[in-house]
């Protein structure tokens, strides 16, 4: 084997121009200029079609993203899936869908869906929301709930309102009386229910009783929930929305009780895996949750093969074979995997193509620096000095012949729609690359530096009211930088993207990459 290869994934810093939206441009990043101006590095894709999502209208994600780093290989992901499940038919001819109407019917119970009310394509997409309803009422049910969580992320920061009136009116032109679907509680994506990695239970707890038990405060209408959360706060941004639930007379319209379906229809699985625990495990202990219903639980895909999670699920999500970490592990290369808690799950589970476990206890060390429960913005630096650390102790071991880390910063608190603390972010990331470049070089590693999305290269966007934060992920392409002090790579011409990373990494270990990967650029 060469020397070893270090892969450090920036989250969310990606290429664009030098505006005033930038936070990525206008961080002082010394080590970045360094590496532009004296190593070889290209722009490489990371949305789109280059992840397997529908089209180049389709921004990318953490999620899909690190598939394609780890498999070298392009699926179809998510809302592709999905789309493709409900064209053809299959989604409802499915022993799934088929158990979950039965179960209704049988008990002249209602059918509650839970997710989140957007068509950014990264969590989950409101027209299958609407298609899925549609096709309740035509096999004979007579009530439908919504729970709808609100994005502002991955769409525009005060877009809610948007949402919330498509689905209405989809209902309104379904409803009559023999059927009647209503929204019934809701909030932010970030205040209730879309916790990830065991980050913050109490959020999901927060979701969980205002979605199942209905607790919260009451408004006539979803749209009057957020008006009211406007009035208070004007800018806030709909992922910070309170938690509400839709009630008559003092009485909310949709707690979830025994013998309910209940159809969790984000399609991306970090986000959902908790609230499926809090449905589908008999010994649940993250948090009381008061009477657990009995409910028929079913999620858009299995979130996680390896833990059956949940056991129900509309559609069967791609089924990752040939990974790096399978190669490596047949070349008898030990390998090293380290973030803190907010993207500790993409170096391993998303990494491995989906898989909770790892293909060698002995050549897999996985390293989780437990996360800040704390707002991004305010503490924008994370615990990067922290992963840094243990880079660097793992370079210095020379125990592993690949080293792979993520950096959250610039993606998480880019989600935050704050500029002054993404700058810092940045900042706090490149800060830690000079150290890792110095330890690079000491101890004879070669560091591949890269992202698997942008974030903070865009904080905001011109309105007719003015500037509004842009929270969401970005369709620009991001770097793909190679740092040996030893030797310098000729990166071929061509054009590339995340999937091509990982024959890249093979290479440059000596290691035969799978034909059927994308091609290295080396």
């Amino acid at each position: 084997m060469k020397k070893p290869v270090v892969l450090l994934i920036m989250d969310g810093i990606g290429l664009a121009a030098d505006t005033p939206s930038n936070a990525v441009a206008k961080a002082r990043t010394p080590n970045f200029d360094y590496l532009y101006a004296n190593h070889p590095w290209i722009q490489i894709k990371a949305h789109g079609t280059a992840v397997g999502l529908p089209s180049d209208d389709d921004m990318g994600n953490s999620e899909v993203g690190h598939n394609a780093l780890g498999c070298g290989q392009i699926y179809a992901q998510g809302a592709k899936l999905v789309n493709e499940s409900i064209e053809t038919g299959r989604m409802f001819t499915s022993n799934t869908w088929r158990n979950m109407i039965e179960n209704c019917l049988k008990n002249n119970s209602t059918l509650h869906f839970i997710g989140l009310l957007s068509d950014g394509n990264v969590h989950s997409n409101i027209d299958h929301l609407i298609a899925m309803i549609g096709q309740a009422k035509t096999e004979g049910l007579a009530k439908v709930r919504i729970h709808v969580l609100l994005d502002g992320r991955d769409v525009p920061a005060q877009s809610a309102h948007i949402y919330i009136e498509k689905l209405e009116q989809a209902m309104a032109d379904l409803n009559d009386a023999v059927f009647c679907a209503k929204i019934a509680s809701g909030g932010g994506r970030q205040i209730i229910t879309m916790d990830r990695y065991g980050a913050n239970w109490p959020t999901v707890k927060a979701g969980w009783d205002t979605h199942v038990h209905g607790v919260g405060q009451q408004f006539a209408a979803a749209i009057d929930a957020v008006t009211a959360a406007r009035g208070t706060k004007p800018n806030i941004v709909d992922q910070d929305l309170p938690a509400f639930v839709i009630a008559q007379d003092g009485q909310p319209v949709g707690k979830i009780k025994d013998g309910d379906s209940v159809v969790l229809f984000n399609f991306r699985g970090d986000r959902a895996i908790q609230l499926s625990q809090a449905f589908d495990l008999p010994d649940f202990d993250k948090f009381d949750r008061g009477h657990a219903p009995k409910v028929f639980y079913t999620g858009m895909l299995q979130y996680d093969g390896d833990l059956a999670l949940p056991k129900n699920f509309l559609v069967s999500p791609p089924n990752i074979t040939n990974t790096l970490t399978e190669l490596l592990v047949a070349a008898n290369v030990p390998q090293y995997a380290v973030s803190e808690t907010q993207k500790y799950g993409h170096v391993t589970y998303f990494w491995n193509g989906n898989k909770t476990e790892k293909f060698c206890e002995t050549l897999e060390t996985y390293q989780e620096i437990i996360s800040d429960v704390v707002p991004f913005e305010q503490r924008p630096w994370m615990k990067a000095a922290e992963t840094t650390d243990h880079i660097i102790d793992a370079i210095k071991s020379k125990k592993y012949g690949f080293i792979r880390a993520n950096f959250p910063n610039g993606d998480m608190v880019g989600h935050t729609g704050n500029f002054a603390a993404a700058e810092i972010a940045v900042a706090t990331v490149d800060l830690c690359l000079g150290r890792l470049l110095a330890a690079a070089e000491e101890h004879g590693a070669t560091l591949i530096i890269t992202a698997d999305h942008g974030n903070a290269d865009e904080m905001f966007e011109e309105t007719k009211a003015g500037q509004s934060p842009k929270t969401a992920h970005t369709l620009n392409p991001v770097p793909f930088i190679i740092y040996d002090t030893d030797q310098t790579f000729a990166l071929k011409d061509g054009a590339y993207g995340l999937a091509n990373v990982a024959a890249t990494i093979a290479v440059l270990l000596g290691v035969t990459p799978n034909p059927m990967w994308e091609k290295s650029m080396i």
